[in-house]
């Protein structure tokens, strides 16, 4: 062994663009698939129940998944050319109608083509300008670098999330984006890492990190559905699922069975939480991937 070995380090050498692609489009995929599967999940569509929509199930979600494979690939090789945010906004425009063709009209990944699609293209945009795996910050902090165009680009107004937005004077995904997603550095990563470390579950680490999100995001399907007490209900079960130990507390299970009762009876559904969840571990993922 020379004698300078010991100086020698590990360093991360660079991936050929094209299997950055591939690798982080598979992720961003694989987050969304991990998300459905997380169960129990108060409101949401899970492969055991359709939570608080009458209108999709599990099946709608892999349809959806199926259709957007191609985008998350794409989306990710746009990012690692450092393509212009126009040519990303096209890719999730033709995105979204992929999954509604998939879906029979059904919006189930339209917060997900947005947020996990500018997340991966960001991801793999780093990979390529540094050689190596950014930290899931370094992620959600360099997608700033489209937040004039994010803010400049039109909104649909005839969506619901839009209407409630309008309606509540409340941010959504845009200004989450444009400020370097906060939710997800500040509350999302901190649990998941957390639930992680203490020996969870992946299944109980996801949930753990969902209800945290719950607690704290202005979730626009709530708003969209429930209202303001709506709103308000959803946040006060979570944070007292969270008071009482989250997932450290015995009969977890059972408890969030309950509360998701209470969220259809309500016809809740945290969708803007779930998106954020999924991105959280992509985020996770591609730093060890």
């Amino acid at each position: 062994m020379s004698a300078h070995a010991h100086h020698v380090r590990h360093v991360d050498v660079p991936v050929a663009p094209r299997g950055v692609a591939h690798r982080l489009g598979r992720l961003a995929v694989g987050a969304l698939h991990a998300e459905l599967a997380c169960a129990p999940k108060p409101g949401l569509v899970t492969p055991f129940d359709s939570g608080s929509h009458t209108d999709m199930d599990a099946s709608t979600f892999l349809r959806s998944l199926f259709a957007l494979r191609g985008y998350f690939v794409a989306i990710a090789q746009a990012g690692s050319d450092n393509a212009p945010f126009a040519r990303l906004r096209e890719l999730g425009i033709a995105a979204e109608a992929a999954m509604l063709r998939a879906t029979g009209g059904i919006n189930t990944h339209r917060g997900a083509i947005f947020s996990l699609g500018l997340l991966t293209a960001q991801a793999a945009r780093l990979r390529v300008a540094h050689g190596h795996r950014p930290s899931a910050e370094a992620v959600c902090n360099g997608v700033q670098v489209w937040s004039a165009a994010v803010c400049a680009a039109p909104l649909d107004s005839r969506s619901n999330g839009q209407r409630a937005r309008a309606q509540y004077q409340v941010g959504g995904v845009r200004e989450q984006a444009a400020a370097g997603y906060p939710l997800l550095r500040e509350i999302a990563l901190p649990s998941l890492r957390a639930a992680l470390h203490s020996g969870a579950t992946q299944d109980a680490a996801l949930t753990q990190t969902l209800m945290q999100l719950v607690a704290h995001v202005d979730d626009l399907n709530l708003l969209h559905r429930g209202g303001a007490a709506g709103l308000a209900f959803a946040k006060a079960q979570a944070h007292s699922f969270l008071a009482d130990g989250g997932i450290a507390q015995p009969g977890w299970r059972d408890r969030l069975s309950s509360i998701g009762r209470h969220f259809v009876a309500r016809r809740l559904s945290p969708g803007g939480s779930a998106d954020l969840l999924a991105c959280a571990w992509f985020l996770h993922r591609q730093e060890t991937v």
